[in-house]
């Protein structure tokens, strides 16, 4: 987060499909519940699995960037993120519009307060 804090986030699996949330949208949920002001500034996306070797970065899915570029909207301020994995392949973007350059927000939505 922008104040140096580091938030974890793991997939949640839950054999009542499609009940588990990805680790984007674990961790942008707790610090969204815990400190629903704070700002996020990057996020480190990675996968592991002994049962086979993941040769490219694993991209977040179509949902965790819509709760990503939300989080940018409320924030008023990009997220950088970087996907890499163990192999040492990195792919660095600023700001979900580069990956969801269609990104659903609503203004009209917004709070009045």
């Amino acid at each position: 987060m922008a104040d140096g804090e580091i938030v974890l986030g793991s997939n949640q699996e839950n054999v009542a499909y499609p009940s588990g949330l990805c680790a984007e949208r674990v961790a942008l949920f707790a610090i969204g519940a815990s400190k629903p002001n704070a700002v996020v500034s990057t996020m480190a996306i990675t996968a592991f699995t002994e049962n086979f070797d993941i040769k490219n970065p694993v991209t977040s899915c179509g949902a965790c960037l819509q709760v990503m570029a939300e989080f940018e909207q409320k924030q008023r301020s990009p997220i950088a993120v970087i996907f890499y994995c163990l192999s040492g392949q990195i792919i660095k973007v600023h700001g979900i519009k580069s990956l969801l350059p269609f990104v659903f927000v609503e203004d009209r939505l917004a709070s009045k307060a």
